[in-house]
């Protein structure tokens, strides 16, 4: 059974009254309205690998629909939000049950649909071949590739025998390609069997750039959820590029690590496309991104909602959620910017309990100040009318999910000037 995904969404900043974490207050956008706590920094050494793209694995999904290719070649088409001189790139097996036999790769810059202009052969360890064992990832050596900042790239995969997609990102909202019989991994145009609409294996594309680069982990409000597909139009999309555009600063790395449906404290076992909680998979999708600086929070909302309707869980529990993410990313010197939980009434899993316990969360974010930074989404996306509401201009349809507007206005509500600060200077 494939549950709807569900995201926390929308940002706009409170800060708490007081300065208990050695903070520093910032101003806010108007959008935002409020203010910014951000911690002191001190100087963070500069990493020449970073992250220019990356996604979420999961799965396996059901075996009714897990896709199969036999002697064919992927194209899988990804946005850089930052730019370099050399690239690679990370495959991964991770929820495999068998050994993954690649049979070669290729990366190059896309021209339109599934054609690539300049085209790069990848190779493991000097191989061109590589086999991936069942829970394991790759990371390919470095090539040459002149990619700017938002070029479109086109990673291209071939399998020489059958495999199964048993580990990958089920909603990329980008058409991606998979050719008929052979390796077609240097044809500048690929021959196209079908078009789909997931990632399998890729997970991240790494530039050498040493730019700090923002980890965003969510659910489907950061997967892009009512976003239009294949024009990158999801919030850390935009944030991207207010990052570059406003501030002048193309050297800070953006990638998505929301998967649909994803929760913060536990799995959905009948929803394995959901991908493991975010406590779990945060080693993986967080600290193992290169050049990670800082992480962004936008999550919650989907452990509200699988939640018993009548008697949700208590929001202590979620308090002592995020306290754990922002734990274990300030061991590793990574800021936290948090994200109070969006408005959902109208949508089909809301109830009057469930939207006390996301209240309850909301406040405690404000009040507590529990984290580095904090972007009130709420106060951003919700009806002045009706605050438990999404704005109609902002409504993807669903009553939960924003759709290309509401995703610019949530992306439009992040602090910029204090998050490049936490992201290049990390906390005490």
């Amino acid at each position: 059974m494939t549950f709807p995904a569900f995201r926390a969404s929308s940002i706009s900043s409170h800060a708490a009254p007081d300065v208990r974490r050695r903070g520093l207050l910032l101003g806010v956008p108007a959008l935002a309205g409020a203010l910014a706590v951000a911690r002191p920094a001190q100087a963070r050494a500069p990493q020449r690998w970073c992250a220019a793209w990356g996604c979420a694995p999961a799965g396996p999904p059901p075996a009714a629909s897990t896709q199969s290719f036999s002697n064919q070649t992927l194209r899988l088409i990804v946005r850089a939000s930052v730019g370099g001189s050399r690239v690679r790139i990370r495959l991964s097996n991770e929820r495999g049950s068998t050994d993954l036999r690649v049979g070669g790769a290729a990366i190059g810059l896309r021209v339109g649909g599934a054609a690539v202009g300049t085209n790069v052969a990848l190779s493991f360890g000097g191989n061109r071949a590589i086999t991936i064992p069942a829970g394991a990832p790759a990371v390919s050596d470095p090539v040459s590739l002149s990619v700017a900042p938002f070029s479109d790239l086109a990673v291209s995969v071939y399998f020489p025998g059958t495999v199964q997609a048993t580990t990958l990102h089920n909603a990329a909202y980008q058409a991606n390609y998979v050719s008929t019989a052979g390796d077609h991994t240097a044809s500048a145009n690929l021959p196209v069997q079908r078009s789909f609409a997931s990632w399998p294996f890729l997970t991240e594309v790494d530039v050498d750039a040493g730019a700090p680069v923002l980890v965003v982990a969510g659910d489907s409000v950061t997967d892009g959820v009512g976003s239009t597909s294949g024009a990158n139009r999801r919030w850390p999309d935009s944030l991207a590029r207010r990052l570059q555009t406003e501030l002048g600063n193309e050297r800070i790395g953006v990638v998505n690590r929301g998967i649909s449906a994803n929760r913060m404290l536990a799995d959905t076992d009948t929803a394995l496309v959901a991908g493991n909680d975010l406590l779990e998979r945060f080693d993986r999708d967080v600290l193992a991104t290169a050049g990670v600086a800082g992480l962004a929070v936008l999550i919650g909302i989907n452990d509200i909602v699988y939640s018993p309707a009548s008697a949700p869980l208590a929001p202590e529990s979620m308090f002592a959620g995020y306290r754990q993410l922002i734990e274990r990313a300030h061991l590793h010197g990574l800021p936290v910017l948090g994200m109070t939980l969006p408005p959902f009434s109208g949508f089909v899993y809301y109830t009057p309990a469930r939207e006390a316990v996301r209240q309850a969360v909301n406040s405690w974010m404000r009040g507590a100040a529990p984290f580095d930074l904090l972007a009130d989404i709420d106060a951003a996306l919700s009806d002045p009318g009706t605050p438990q509401r999404l704005r109609a201009e902002y409504d993807s349809g669903d009553h939960l999910h924003p759709n290309d507007a509401g995703y610019q206005a949530l992306a439009a509500a992040v602090p910029l000037t204090a998050l490049a600060s936490l992201l290049n200077n990390g906390v005490v």
